[in-house]
């Protein structure tokens, strides 16, 4: 029974042992398989780093004039930041992969190897009570079944002892012969033995009790109750790395947030009028709207012919009085030969303005166009001269430093780069001179806001009396001359010739780059009305389309005035007439034209 009972308590104690090694192997099992949870989850999160840093890299600004035009306006600046911020997010990104790594994965990796360890070596201490525990009992048994087995022995000897002893026929003789004195002394030994075997077992039977006792009430529940502490342990340890698994992302959440409010700012910067505002400043052209449309009175046919005295040399020819003209229909063109040039100049202008090339004074821009570019040269050349300025500073600076220290470094080492620095300056400062000067020629070219309010007030003014004064001045004027032409007024006659430079000086500007990109034709084959004359000061060859050749001190017909692109339409009779260069010739305008001024 007792044999029964204990092996039945140490088959239940190793079914615990077996049972608890399964659930603890289970439970590493678990914190590796959350430790490679972790890992895939950095793992995910450097991938999505990467990829976001690569888009943001994809889409930001390339380094070249482009960027200079797209940082005009806020929407593109607000898509910039964007990028900015969500390059910063990616980075956060990052710190989430690094904390989860170093914070957990890398932690759980050491905590594992501890693990394993630590459970190890409480079975190792389990197994080895249990087989010491099984190794007492073992010995306690062998120690009874020797007690038991001196008893039997010792109460065999005793039996026959007696049994020799009770026969009383058994003289003194026999009982030396048939050694009942060795019965007795047999039977004595056996008594001693069993005697020793039973203070044996009952010693070792108390030991056993003793080691029985503290096997299953110190050393057992004390494995136990190591093994419930790693566990416990390490479902802590998993808890936490949970909970850090949360917090390494609440951690990067404030900044993660500034970069979502950078991103919703930037969105909230952007200003349509004011972009719109700077496509219309990046495109205006600085040309000048149409003039109104004059009164045509077909009541009576007005000429005029030119006197022997005209400012023609060439053949006489007629042309239509002012009232008879019709104006510009700006910008519509219906003239075949002129269409021609008008394309090819169109063309060219827009080629230049795309691909960024032309005369280095950009005289290929519109006016406006031309100024905001030669301003914007100039604002760059200034920082240029700032910057090697300052660097000249800092060398003088060094240079009295050397000449107080000379220990140092020597000053004579420094005055080649000095001298290297000054010619720059002086470079770049001619540079701005040059622009500036063909900035100031822009300048006075282009009329203000408030001349061209003015110059429509009076054109309007000096139009109405214009065409009331024309029915009259008809009736005092001949129709036409004997010859078909008409004569000019005296007064614009005498201005002219008041107006002529007898000795002209070479010419200080260069002829335009490109043909004026402005031309309005009419609508019909009537030609252009007078508005004024001019004289040639210098020789002109004219051989593009659209061009006249005009001779020095020759005396032309004014139809159309130099819109700024310094180009001025003239004609020599009824069937020759073309532009020329503005700076070639002295105009002198009629008082009823628009803007009427003489000018070179």
């Amino acid at each position: 029974m007792v044999e029964e009972r204990m092996g039945d308590c140490w088959s239940h104690t190793k079914d615990q042992f077996d049972n608890l090694e399964k659930h603890t192997q289970w439970g590493i099992e678990f914190v590796e398989k959350y430790n490679k949870f972790v890992k895939e989850r950095s793992e995910i999160e450097i991938n999505y780093a990467k990829q976001i840093r690569n888009l943001s890299k994809k889409y930001q600004p390339k380094k070249n004039s482009r960027e200079e035009e797209e940082s005009k306006y806020t929407f593109c600046r607000a898509f910039f930041t964007t990028l900015n911020e969500l390059n910063d997010y990616a980075g956060q990104h990052e710190v989430i992969a690094e904390n989860l790594t170093s914070q957990i994965f890398i932690e759980l990796t050491r905590y594992l190897q501890e693990l394993k360890a630590e459970r190890k070596t409480h079975f190792h201490d389990g197994r080895k009570a249990q087989q010491y525990i099984e190794s007492s009992w073992k010995q306690l048994e062998s120690c009874k079944r020797r007690f038991e087995r001196d008893c039997k022995e010792a109460d065999r000897a005793q039996q026959y002892f007696e049994k020799m002893d009770a026969d009383i026929n058994v003289t003194k003789a026999d009982v030396e012969k048939r050694g009942l004195n060795k019965a007795r002394q047999q039977a004595q030994m056996r008594h001693q033995m069993a005697s020793d075997s039973k203070g044996d077992y009952s010693s070792y039977l108390q030991k056993f009790n003793q080691e029985q006792n503290d096997h299953y009430h110190t050393i057992i529940p004390n494995i136990f109750q190591k093994l419930q502490d790693m566990e416990e342990k390490r479902i802590e340890r998993v808890g936490a790395c949970m909970k850090t698994f949360a917090e390494v992302d609440r951690q990067v959440l404030p900044i993660v947030g500034k970069c979502l409010d950078g991103m919703t700012t930037a969105a909230e910067s952007i200003e349509p009028k004011t972009d719109s505002q700077q496509v219309v400043e990046s495109f205006k052209s600085g040309f000048e709207p149409p003039s109104d449309v004059e009164f045509e009175d077909y009541g009576q046919a007005m000429k005029r012919t030119v006197s022997e005295n005209s400012l023609s040399n060439s053949k006489e020819s007629k042309e239509k009085p002012a009232g008879k003209s019709k104006p510009k229909l700006w910008p519509f063109i219906k003239n075949k030969n002129k269409l021609s040039l008008k394309l090819i100049t169109l063309n060219s202008h827009v080629r230049s303005l795309i691909e960024g090339s032309g005369p280095e004074d950009f005289s290929h821009l519109p006016p406006e166009q031309r100024r905001k570019k030669l301003q914007g040269k100039i604002d760059d050349l200034n920082k240029d001269i700032h910057k090697e300025m300052d660097q000249r500073d800092a060398l003088t600076k060094m240079k009295d430093v050397y000449i107080k220290n000379p220990q140092m470094g020597d000053p004579a080492s420094v005055d080649p780069r000095l001298t290297e620095i000054g010619q720059n300056i002086e470079k770049l400062q001619s540079e701005v001179q040059k622009f500036e000067g063909w900035l100031a020629e822009v300048e006075e070219r282009m009329p203000s806001k408030s001349d061209s309010h003015r110059r429509s007030g009076l054109y309007e003014t000096q139009s109405s009396v214009a065409v009331s004064n024309n029915c009259a001045q008809d009736r005092e004027r001949p129709l036409s001359s004997p010859d078909g032409s008409y004569t000019e007024e005296q007064n614009t006659e005498t201005q002219v010739k008041a107006n002529i430079n007898p000795n002209p000086t070479p010419n200080p500007n260069p002829i335009p780059t490109t043909m004026p990109d402005d031309e309005e034709f009419d609508d019909d084959d009537e030609p252009l009305a007078t508005i004024g004359t001019c004289k040639a000061l210098y020789p002109f060859e004219g051989h593009n389309e659209g061009t006249i050749a005009v001779a020095e001190g020759e005396l032309l017909y004014v139809i159309e005035e130099d819109k700024g692109d310094g180009w001025t339409r003239v004609r020599r009779n009824q069937d020759e007439e073309g532009y020329v260069p503005t700076s070639y010739i002295e105009v002198n305008l009629e008082p009823n034209a628009k803007g009427a001024m003489t000018y070179i």
